[in-house]
């Protein structure tokens, strides 16, 4: 397939606006429960949750990028009960609304406690709001993930794993963000922060480097025979019938050599796994605040690198038949 830095943008963007408001509202449970020292609702989590808030608006912006009519993108929320697309479309401005409440709670100072759990775990309204934000936090992720796990005649994308990558890698930049913010905002959170972020990038590590092996070993269950129609032990398509460039030929391949291909690979491993994680490591061993945000900086741009691997390793069935022009 042919990779949409407009979608490239719009699932990394989210998925680390996701990943960072689970990363504060973890960090807000375990400030409560008294197993971490107690933030400023305003400097910490109001702040917090309006970068997340900055990194969901900039995917919904890039978005609008890869319609054709952006005048007519409210239509797509209308096939909710088939489409995870139009489930998308519908719960990211609901989850939007709701870090939106979260952060302007904590900014006007909304805390004091409602009642108690258990006589430990103080709850007031932000713990509320975070906790439904929490929910739909995961259902975007599955519903992004299930645009594309959802179509089965891509075989490389029809498997749990898409789903699993897609919430891991959002988790794992989420929290490394959570890490870079406390970083800089000099509170005392980054090795909890980035104990968890290097925690869902290793795993994130394992369902990634699964589907790799798994999409290698693929027999698809589609050929040039069952293309054209013709059962013959030897068959190589020579032209397309015109000279030119069409829709087919340019949206549903990746027009890259295979050693391109295979350098993205390596190079999104590298980037976004194996860096952060040593860089995430050594500010903790040396006290740095400044890897944190290096490393987090450095898995973004791997983060891109990994989703244009993900769009240009799907296989179209189409492109059995469309494979040369002339």
């Amino acid at each position: 397939m042919l990779p949409a830095f407009s979608v490239i943008f719009l699932t990394t963007l989210i998925g680390v606006g996701q990943g960072l408001f689970l990363a504060l509202y973890t960090g807000q449970v375990y400030s409560l429960a008294k197993l971490l020292p107690a933030q400023d609702s305003l400097s910490f989590y109001a702040i917090g949750s309006f970068v997340a808030l900055g990194f969901l608006a900039g995917g919904l912006l890039a978005s609008f990028f890869h319609l054709g009519h952006p005048e007519r993108a409210w239509r797509a929320a209308s096939q909710w009960r088939t489409s995870w697309l139009s489930r998308e479309v519908i719960v990211l401005p609901i989850f939007m609304s709701l870090v939106a409440l979260y952060g302007l709670v904590h900014y006007v100072g909304w805390t004091t406690p409602m009642f108690t759990i258990s006589g430990t775990l103080p709850v007031d309204f932000t713990l509320l709001v975070g906790f439904i934000a929490s929910v739909a936090a995961f259902a975007l992720f599955i519903c992004t993930a299930m645009i594309y796990a959802g179509v089965r005649f891509v075989h490389e994308w029809h498997t749990w794993l898409t789903v699993a990558n897609y919430l891991l890698i959002g988790l794992a930049s989420g929290f490394m963000l959570a890490a870079a913010f406390s970083a800089y905002s000099s509170v005392p959170l980054v090795g909890f922060f980035g104990i968890w972020a290097v925690v869902f990038t290793l795993i994130a590590l394992i369902t990634r480097v699964t589907s790799l092996i798994r999409n290698r070993t693929l027999r698809h269950k589609f050929n040039l025979k069952s293309a054209i129609g013709v059962r013959h032990s030897n068959i190589q398509q020579k032209a397309q019938g015109f000279m030119g460039e069409s829709f087919n030929t340019r949206e549903f391949f990746h027009h890259k050599s295979e050693g391109v291909v295979r350098t993205i690979r390596y190079l999104f491993l590298l980037l976004v796994f194996l860096v952060p994680v040593v860089l995430i490591i050594s500010s903790y061993l040396m006290q740095s605040t400044n890897l944190p945000i290096v490393a987090f900086l450095v898995q973004y741009l791997g983060l891109m690198l990994e989703r244009w691997y993900f769009f240009a390793e799907a296989n179209h069935p189409q492109n059995l038949y469309y494979q040369t022009k002339s």
